[in-house]
């Protein structure tokens, strides 16, 4: 047993009542997972009882922003995690249990609206009146951006990423310009099928939300349906994309028109996908994380598919489309960039 994990156990023990639980504390923690960050989740199990224990170390995982985003998120009725118990000096934490179930391996192709479920509890959570949130500034979503030139031009291509500025600079820029148009909300930043939780009496519980700030409205609604770890035919994801503006049309919000309101789903997509394409190669190249490299195809195909959509985004459309040969005889991504991609 490591030194975190010893100390997180007998913090676990020592805490043990905060649960209300009148049986032992457990002897032991069971790994549950880890994730992309530092964090590591384990279950904290009684005869009748059971609880997530997470180690976040404070030198590496700010965890205030978990528990005050939590907490008003809780109060505000989404269902959230209960944080029974947090010490943020020692980077522990004792959380309400969700159970193992992702939406991930319960989304079902025959079903005509598999996401009902997710598109309920993301329209609860756009109507949440949270001021605290900081806003998505513009020099994150340029930062966000520069991940792809950075990690995955740079460091995994091994192309000269400045050599890529004057095509990617005017496209970012028209990124964050068409981001900051769109009506301001809550933002989960992560909200995807890994993050969603079937909680035991049915219900769709939301974790992973640490990183949530004031943005642009269709920015979780394309992290949900043009999600890296599972791929549906454009053509219902733009129905789903209709039908959710009508839901939030129904609510209240004023929205775009149709036509408006997916181009921003797609660029908004786009801002997201260079990020997430530089994200899963920083976290093979830095943390030594590969098990991201087989999702990347399947993200810069979002971004490729979007830059061929609109006229304005040809020479990227062109660029991307001359990049696959590479792709493909990488000795690593290439055998997860098909020969018919």
């Amino acid at each position: 047993m490591g030194q975190r994990l010893a100390q997180l156990t007998q913090w676990v023990q020592a805490n043990w009542a905060v649960t209300g639980s009148i049986e032992a504390a457990p002897v032991d923690l069971e790994t549950v997972s880890g994730d992309a960050s530092f964090r590591r989740y384990f279950r904290a199990r009684s005869a009748s009882a059971q609880f997530i224990a997470v180690d976040a170390p404070p030198d590496k995982e700010d965890s205030a922003p978990f528990v005050n985003i939590g907490q008003r998120w809780r109060e505000a009725g989404l269902q959230v995690p209960n944080i029974l118990l947090a010490d943020l000096d020692l980077g522990f934490m004792l959380l309400e249990d969700f159970g193992d179930q992702m939406l991930l391996p319960t989304l079902d192709r025959s079903v005509p609206s598999p996401y009902s479920g997710a598109l309920e509890t993301l329209l609860e959570l756009q109507q949440v009146e949270d001021r605290e949130l900081s806003p998505y500034s513009a020099q994150l979503l340029q930062r966000e951006m520069g991940l792809f030139d950075e990690w995955f031009l740079g460091r995994c291509l091994g192309l000269n990423a400045k050599d890529w500025m004057p095509l990617l600079e005017p496209i970012y820029a028209l990124l964050v310009e068409r981001a900051e148009t769109q009506l301001q909300v809550p933002v989960h930043r992560d909200y995807h099928s890994r993050n969603l939780m079937l909680c035991a009496d049915g219900s769709l519980g939301v974790i992973d939300y640490q990183d949530a700030l004031l943005g642009p409205i269709t920015y979780d609604l394309v992290s949900l349906l043009r999600d890296s770890y599972i791929e549906w035919p454009a053509e219902r994801v733009e129905v789903w994309v209709e039908g959710y503006r009508q839901q939030l049309v129904n609510a209240g919000f004023d929205m775009p028109e149709p036509a408006e309101f997916l181009k921003d789903f797609y660029l908004m997509g786009m801002q997201r996908q260079l990020k997430v394409v530089g994200i899963f190669c920083r976290l093979w190249l830095r943390d030594g994380k590969q098990g991201y490299l087989k999702d990347i195809p399947r993200t810069f195909d979002y971004l490729h598919s979007a830059a061929a959509k609109y006229p304005e985004f040809a020479q990227l459309d062109l660029a991307l489309s001359a990049m696959r040969p590479l792709l493909r005889a990488h000795p690593l991504l290439g055998q997860y960039f098909g020969v018919d991609d």
